[in-house]
């Protein structure tokens, strides 16, 4: 990946050094060498979208890829669209540790951040504050 595409992709998605320690611990537990944390966002919570995660070794033809140290992200289209100009932190505190995701697309937030609803989602779906996290 050259430079140019890779200050751009930084603009796109953005993990923190704690986020790469994180997947680089979790990479090295699990014995995943060639593997890359896949971000993705569905349907579902109570706000309309959710985030996921995973770790997987399998990489889609239209993937965009990302890469933070020697840590590769892969993200679809779909999700990206959703997500563009994110973060991705890891936090450890006394509320227990995760990936928290600041999301500046993201007008309404779930109380345990992994759901969450933009600008598009509430015209096309009206919901109720019934969060249960």
């Amino acid at each position: 990946m050259d430079q140019t595409a890779d200050v751009t992709n930084r603009k796109m998605i953005h993990l923190t050094e704690p986020a790469i320690d994180r997947v680089r611990k979790l990479l090295l537990e699990r014995d995943l060498r060639n593997h890359a944390l896949r971000v993705f966002v569905s349907g579902g919570g109570c706000s309309g979208l959710q985030y996921g995660m995973g770790l997987v070794d399998q990489i889609d033809e239209n993937d965009l890829h990302f890469q933070f140290e020697d840590i590769d992200v892969v993200i679809d289209p779909v999700s990206i669209s959703y997500m563009s100009g994110s973060t991705i932190d890891y936090v450890d505190d006394l509320m227990g540790g995760g990936f928290r995701i600041d999301n500046p697309r993201a007008l309404a937030s779930c109380r345990c951040g992994n759901s969450f609803r933009t600008e598009e989602t509430s015209r096309a779906k009206s919901t109720a504050n019934n969060c249960q996290c």
